[in-house]
């Protein structure tokens, strides 16, 4: 038995074809371009789908797709995609029917945190967070092995947490929120202020001045070799990193918090200064395993591809 799994997102629409213990064995992608309308993309995603369904050696158990926003699961319907410009469309009944295969929507981001459940760094605990640091904070819940999405189908949505108030704007409109703290955008954005400050200093020469080349690698690699204006912007960012986590632990207390995104391939290096930040924030005494993700850009496909499972 194979599954489908489609990571819909605002450059790509990534689908591949995934069998029962999550190995990707066929991937299809092909460039979103929103511009052309929801109809054009949804028409992409049932070709690509096609294409698989006919190229897989045993049957399609079912089709699962992961898109950002808001997304009433019930009905297969993105509520709000802003970046894809959906709005109240039914991804579901738009695809059509694909005999004997079922078909799940579910958030991008939720999609990558049961990925992690059933096959990755979640692997054995029931209930667990899987925080994604890209440009902006995402995230999903699992409680007792099942994916939580609150009340009103919008839950979850762990960047807008406000942890500091009336603090950096945020792309939501609001202020504060951890994602204007804790993304790499956040941190791009400090050390390229840093540059900017100092002349002198490191970074700015790494780049020979020219400080939009700066990005969240560089800035790592800054501190590790030492330059102490950068070492202070990374330990705040470790800071506000560990708050959002805490905040989190404090609320769900989950087995584990699983990180994942670019910055997560800092390993160790990440995890053990945010973990010591973290235990010194959490009431009671902190339990939770922090960890890295481990299934990479396939979570979403693989998540979206088990969702038949949820």
């Amino acid at each position: 038995m194979n599954y489908i799994g489609v990571d819909l997102g605002g450059t790509n629409i990534s689908v591949g074809l995934v069998n029962e213990k999550g190995k990707v064995l066929e991937r299809l992608c092909v460039p979103t371009l929103i511009e052309r309308g929801n109809a054009a993309v949804i028409e992409d995603i049932k070709s690509l789908c096609e294409k698989l369904i006919a190229a897989s050696k045993d049957k399609i158990k079912s089709i699962g797709i992961g898109t950002p926003g808001l997304v009433n699961r019930t009905k297969g319907e993105v509520v709000l995609a802003s970046n894809l410009k959906f709005e109240n469309i039914n991804i579901k009944e738009e695809l059509g029917s694909f005999a004997g295969i079922d078909i799940y929507v579910e958030n991008d981001a939720n999609c990558a945190a049961f990925a992690e459940y059933i096959f990755g760094a979640a692997k054995g605990h029931k209930n667990s967070i899987t925080i994604t640091l890209g440009t902006g904070v995402g995230g999903g819940v699992i409680i007792n092995g099942k994916i939580f999405t609150g009340s009103f189908f919008g839950g979850t949505e762990i960047g807008h947490m406000a942890i500091v108030v009336n603090g950096e704007e945020c792309t939501c409109g609001r202020r504060g929120c951890w994602e204007a703290y804790a993304s790499a955008t956040a941190l791009i954005r400090d050390t390229r202020g840093v540059a900017a400050r100092y002349p002198n200093s490191a970074i700015f020469n790494k780049v020979g001045g020219d400080i939009k080349q700066i990005d969240a690698k560089l800035a790592f690699e800054t501190a590790d070799e030492g330059d102490e204006k950068m070492i202070e912007i990374i330990e705040k960012y470790h800071k506000y990193l560990a708050v959002g986590i805490a905040n989190l632990i404090n609320i769900f207390e989950p087995e584990i918090v699983v990180i994942g995104g670019g910055i997560s391939s800092r390993g160790n290096k990440l995890i053990k200064p945010v973990a010591a930040h973290v235990d010194k924030m959490v009431f009671g005494g902190n339990k939770t395993k922090l960890a890295v993700a481990k299934l990479g850009n396939d979570a979403g496909i693989i998540g979206a591809a088990m969702l038949c499972k949820e």
